[in-house]
């Protein structure tokens, strides 16, 4: 046992935070095959405003925002974190290969296969891009380009995953990104705005199915993973919003007392009826709060980009 929780992160992480009081487990555990394709079908939902908000900023505000990846006319990496199918993604890159920019796109995430599928259609639909995909963590990932490149870096953060962190963690992050950066890079983080509490909501408690079946899914890859027997029939999803933090939360919450049981942890976890599990956290935030999380971390916001509904915003920053 004692092998499995130290050379496998996911068992670790379960144990941990199935321990803790209360429960929870952690998103990035979300992405595996199935997982990433519930995702997209998410982004595809109309109660989802985020995929298509973000989506609007691109195809209208393209020139604008590749105009400002050029500080000089020197080559750069474009490094995108957590490229998923890089749909979004792909405007971008059309309108600056249509320009003869000199970049490299690097996508970096943690599934394989998501990333596979996106480079086979980067090679289809441009087959002049130059791209060196990465699989694995960020930081892993960016530390290894730093020892062997000294290009100018240009990083994507889409699709605001930012909002998925505490202010800790956020600050954490950005910390990190600053380390691996130099002055002058650019920094485009995706983020979503506060607004009508109803809307938010909408988005991520939507009468598809789709984010119920996103948070189960998890439980589905610990009983394959780490042959563990949770009955996902007896775990229903929770949506909360707070308008005074801005905080979203999901939970999967036992609709029964019950035992799970983790064979590859040779542990038993006792689940009170109507105890939640904390799944996720989306952040909404506001633009004070966005220059502030930029300045303590080493970047001043350049430039905003937000759609016509004033419901999102790709963040422009630059590392002083």
């Amino acid at each position: 046992m004692d092998t499995i929780i130290l050379n496998s992160e996911i068992a670790r992480d379960t144990l941990e935070g199935l321990s803790a009081s209360p429960k929870y487990l952690l998103p990035k555990y979300f992405y595996d095959e199935k997982g990433s394709k519930i995702f997209q079908d998410i982004m595809k939902m109309p109660e989802y405003y985020l995929t298509n908000c973000e989506t609007e900023i691109f195809a209208n505000q393209k020139s604008d925002i590749t105009d400002n990846f050029l500080s000089d006319d020197s080559p750069f990496d474009l490094i995108e974190l957590g490229s998923g199918d890089g749909f979004k993604t792909k405007i971008l890159l059309r309108h600056m290969q249509n320009l003869n920019y000199d970049f490299n796109f690097i996508p970096i995430d943690i599934s394989e296969e998501i990333t596979n599928d996106l480079v086979n259609e980067l090679q289809s639909e441009m087959p002049d891009l130059k791209v060196e995909p990465k699989t694995g963590d960020y930081f892993h990932v960016l530390k290894e380009l730093n020892e062997f490149t000294h290009k100018r870096k240009v990083i994507l953060f889409l699709g605001a995953n930012i909002g998925n962190y505490s202010d800790t963690e956020a600050n954490e992050f950005i910390n990190h990104v600053a380390e691996f950066t130099h002055t002058g890079d650019k920094f485009l983080i995706g983020i979503d705005l506060k607004k009508s509490p109803r809307i938010i909501v909408d988005a991520y408690n939507d009468p598809h199915g789709h984010t119920r079946d996103f948070n189960l899914n998890l439980l589905t890859r610990l009983n394959r993973e780490l042959d563990a027997d949770f009955d996902v029939d007896q775990f229903i999803q929770h949506t909360t919003y707070n308008p005074q933090t801005g905080d979203i939360k999901s939970f999967l919450i036992s609709k029964t007392d019950q035992e799970v049981k983790i064979n590859s942890l040779e542990k038993s976890f006792y689940f009170r009826e109507w105890e939640p599990i904390f799944m996720e956290r989306s952040k909404k935030y506001d633009m004070q709060a966005i220059v502030k999380l930029a300045s303590v971390n080493g970047f001043k916001v350049e430039q905003n980009f937000t759609d016509s509904n004033n419901y999102f915003v790709d963040s422009l920053w630059v590392k002083m």
